[in-house]
């Protein structure tokens, strides 16, 4: 990235941080202080389904607040604007945000028609609703969901996401861009993973309408197939 290309971002992150941590900001009402992440998840948080930023209306609070504490912590390291945003916020505060993008019960539209061929699509659904257990691959729904919806309060739902996002995240965890407490259990899965898979199930998730009722479920469909750090025990 260029000097000059850096500089305005830069100058929008010290902004938006100074609007965050702004006493004023502080006594307003939740809807207010967090109008700045709607700047880039879309109003109410349900970004739309062709561009790069995720939905965050409807996600696990859990999953939330994980989110915004490894941006907070150093480790996510992929966006330095959301760190700059949340650098200096307590838990406390990164709790409610997430509770507020948690109660948005907002419609899903559908997905955007998939590039992909049908051989593409099938090995896409294949990891995703039954896993690859000669390469100790579990399959997404024995974590996300039965339904992909995500499960409460620290799994989120698949659905809902543009294909480039979730190859973006992908990308972050083979690199370590993205990291999350230990054991980081999707950082280990993605490296299980060849390009072409994750090219496939990112491709079949981001074809797959969202269902009518898409909130998360209440628990999970077995036993982790993963020891995972981020959920609580």
């Amino acid at each position: 990235m260029s000097k000059r290309s850096a500089l305005p971002r830069a100058l929008s992150a010290l902004a938006l941080a100074s609007i965050f941590g702004s006493s004023a900001m502080a006594d307003s009402g939740i809807a207010k202080r967090v109008a700045p992440c709607m700047t880039c998840h879309g109003k109410e948080g349900r970004a739309t389904n062709d561009g790069y930023y995720p939905r965050i209306a409807g996600k696990p609070a859990g999953y939330l607040f994980n989110q915004l504490r490894n941006f907070r912590d150093g480790r996510r390291e992929q966006y330095p604007l959301m760190t700059y945003l949340v650098q200096h916020l307590s838990d406390d505060y990164l709790k409610e945000m997430g509770e507020y993008f948690a109660a948005q019960d907002l419609p899903y539209p559908p997905p955007q028609p998939a590039a992909a061929s049908p051989a593409i699509l099938e090995r896409g659904k294949s990891l995703a609703v039954d896993g690859d257990a000669a390469r100790n691959i579990p399959a997404c729904t024995s974590c996300h969901g039965k339904a992909l919806t995500g499960v409460a309060p620290a799994l989120p739902g698949l659905l809902g996401l543009p294909r480039d996002y979730l190859l973006g995240q992908f990308g972050a965890w083979r690199e370590g861009a993205r990291r999350a407490t230990a054991p980081d259990c999707m950082g280990e899965i993605t490296n299980r993973l060849s390009l072409e898979d994750i090219n496939a199930v990112s491709s079949w998730l981001a074809a797959q309408p969202v269902p009518a009722d898409a909130k998360p479920a209440t628990s999970l469909p077995g036993k982790l197939p993963v020891e995972c750090g981020s959920v609580q025990r």
